[in-house]
């Protein structure tokens, strides 16, 4: 159950189309969950309440787990929930989600793998995932396909970094339309700061860890752009795709809220 059933059961009752017993039958299922993963000495409590709390199920690092867990964790958030996210999975990792969850699609630069039931939506505009070099392409993945998975239908504008400013300025236009861009960059982290020079609108700076020695894995980058003199620029941590395309789908869902 996420929000808007939330909010569906609430109408119902106020319309006495459900009674009151039922709903909080329905109310009372959303509860932190419990299941066995990688033998009995394993234990995963999914947090099922998150999408009424936060609008979006729990998501899945895949780091650290087992398969087994991941598998175990996968169908527990499938029971409550129409929509998966895993991320941080190996291709054998995500070899066995796609062996033993249906409909899981492995995003394999983004190292995600999702999961969709229902129709597919057409998505909300105004999110652009723009990459400063090819190298790059797979943290901004990540934030593609998580804001993907949040309900957004992404444009993604790749390899414009700094290094030939007329590749970045024939997208303008696509620049100038989102409504939040996310902007991966390594080496010296200078692009966020461009992007925000043109656009009157927030701009998430995602730091990569790519480079050569003294970029020192990302942080060069990440300094950078933290002191950005473009007010519009906010950073998240070094190659967390994830983090950045998950508070650009918050940012565009607030911003299509009060464009309504």
């Amino acid at each position: 159950m996420d929000r808007p059933d939330l909010e569906r059961l609430l109408e119902a009752v106020r319309s006495g189309e459900l009674d009151v017993a039922h709903a909080a039958s329905r109310l009372a299922s959303v509860l932190p969950g419990a299941s066995g993963a990688g033998g009995a000495e394993t234990v995963v409590r999914v947090d099922h309440h998150r999408a009424v709390r936060c609008g979006f199920p729990e998501v899945v690092f895949g780091e650290g787990k087992e398969p087994d867990d991941l598998v175990a964790i996968a169908h527990e958030i499938l029971g409550q929930s129409d929509v998966l996210l895993v991320t941080r999975v190996d291709e054998v990792k995500a070899a066995r989600l796609l062996a033993e969850v249906p409909g899981a699609i492995h995003h394999r630069r983004a190292r995600a793998v999702t999961v969709r039931r229902g129709e597919p939506g057409s998505g909300r505009k105004g999110i652009a995932i723009v990459a400063a070099g090819t190298a790059d392409v797979p943290v901004a993945e990540e934030a593609r396909v998580t804001a993907e998975a949040m309900g957004e239908a992404p444009v993604a504008v790749y390899d414009v970094g700094v290094a030939g400013l007329h590749r970045l300025l024939s997208q303008r236009e696509a620049l100038q339309e989102a409504r939040v861009l996310v902007v991966a960059a390594g080496m010296e982290g200078a692009l966020p700061s461009v992007v925000g020079g043109l656009v009157p609108v927030p701009v998430i700076a995602l730091p990569t860890s790519v480079g050569y020695g003294l970029s020192l894995g990302g942080l060069a980058a990440m300094l950078a752009m933290m002191n950005a003199c473009a007010p519009n620029v906010t950073v998240v941590n070094v190659d967390n795709g994830f983090g950045a395309g998950y508070v650009a789908s918050l940012i565009n869902r607030t911003g299509e809220s009060d464009s309504a």
